[in-house]
C-alpha cells in the first residue's frame, strides 16, 4: 500500500508494517510470467477429475 492509500483508510486502519522492495524471487516470477495460463487450468482439470 502507499502513503496516499493508508490516508484513504483513515484513521480506522492503526497498523501497518513498511517493507522494502525485495527482488528474491524476480527470477521465479519472470519465469512463471512465460507459461501459457491453460499449462495451470489443465493441471486443475487432471486434479479435479481424480477426485
Amino acid at each position: 500500500m502507499t502513503r496516499s492509500d493508508l490516508q484513504l483508510l483513515g484513521q480506522g486502519f492503526q497498523r501497518h508494517f513498511p517493507i522494502t522492495q525485495d527482488d528474491s524471487f524476480s527470477d521465479l516470477l519472470a519465469k512463471l510470467d512465460t507459461l501459457a495460463a491453460d499449462t495451470f487450468v489443465g493441471e486443475e482439470k487432471r486434479v479435479a477429475e481424480k477426485e
